[in-house]
């Protein structure tokens, strides 16, 4: 038998911390809202995954998921915890999920573990929506599909990549913090990250913006993706941003709550 080669090597490595990262976002440990002495950080930390979760504090309906998307130095990761902490003082139960990872594989690749990995949370997610835990989610398939699109390789569409997340659960909502690329270029850091530069920062912002317009690509109409997303200007304060996120999503989780979107989790479809 031949001795694997590098690549080989390289794909079990991915392999297998997408399956640990996996299973840390599907078996988030749960607290209680309001218990100043709980262990809130729930986590187990990967370079691909972490959660944290709450019991709902209010016990109507179903959970509300809310999806927060944004360019890079958009302040995405300061208003997920800001929306928590509003959720969490508002009475709500909450977990907050992020996926991401650093492997270097093909584009088709990536996208498919990636897909894999929101897969094996899923069910997770199902069960926490279901029992009223409202879910805050740090990315979601949306990046998946505009990040690997704005790749432009002529193979990785956007209808391939959403093809594979048909069926996964729908958020009830996605924000999408919008900034133009000289404000992000102002912002401390920029260009550090893998996909920090200008022309890809301009194609994802491109690509979100078709999502929001309902874009029709090789016959595909985005409209789910359209009704759900909401855009919020992130080039101002952070108190002001997180002012308009708990404008939009403070009266939709009202909303969930109340069943005006349906008893049942939503799927994509």
């Amino acid at each position: 038998m031949s001795e694997p080669t590098e690549n080989n090597h390289d794909l079990a490595a991915a392999v297998a911390e997408i399956n640990r990262t996996a299973a840390a976002a599907a078996t988030p440990v749960l607290t209680t809202v309001g218990d100043a002495t709980a262990d809130s950080t729930a986590s187990a930390t990967t370079t691909g995954a972490q959660a944290q979760a709450q019991p709902s504090g209010k016990g109507k309906g179903r959970g509300a998921f809310i999806v927060l998307e944004g360019l890079d130095r958009s302040g995405k990761t300061t208003q997920v915890k800001l929306l928590q902490s509003r959720l969490v003082e508002a009475g709500r139960g909450i977990i907050n999920q992020y996926l991401s990872s650093s492997t270097t594989l093909p584009d088709q690749s990536i996208h498919l573990l990636f897909t894999a990995n929101r897969w094996e949370a899923a069910p997770a997610i199902s069960a926490l929506l279901e029992g009223g835990t409202t879910i805050v989610c740090d990315r979601y398939y949306y990046s998946g599909m505009v990040y690997s699109a704005a790749k432009d390789n002529p193979s990785l569409t956007l209808p391939w990549a959403r093809s594979p997340e048909v069926g996964l659960p729908r958020p009830d909502m996605v924000v999408f913090l919008d900034l133009s690329e000289d404000k992000a270029a102002e912002r401390g850091g920029f260009g550090e990250e893998r996909y920090e530069t200008g022309a890809m920062q301009r194609r994802v912002r491109s690509l979100f913006w078709g999502l929001k317009e309902g874009v029709v690509v090789d016959g595909v109409r985005f409209g789910e993706e359209s009704e759900d997303l909401v855009v919020v200007d992130a080039g101002r304060s952070v108190e002001e941003v997180a002012e308009d996120i708990w404008g939009v999503v403070g009266p939709r989780v009202d909303e969930v709550e109340r069943g005006d979107k349906g008893a049942e989790v939503r799927k994509v479809s």
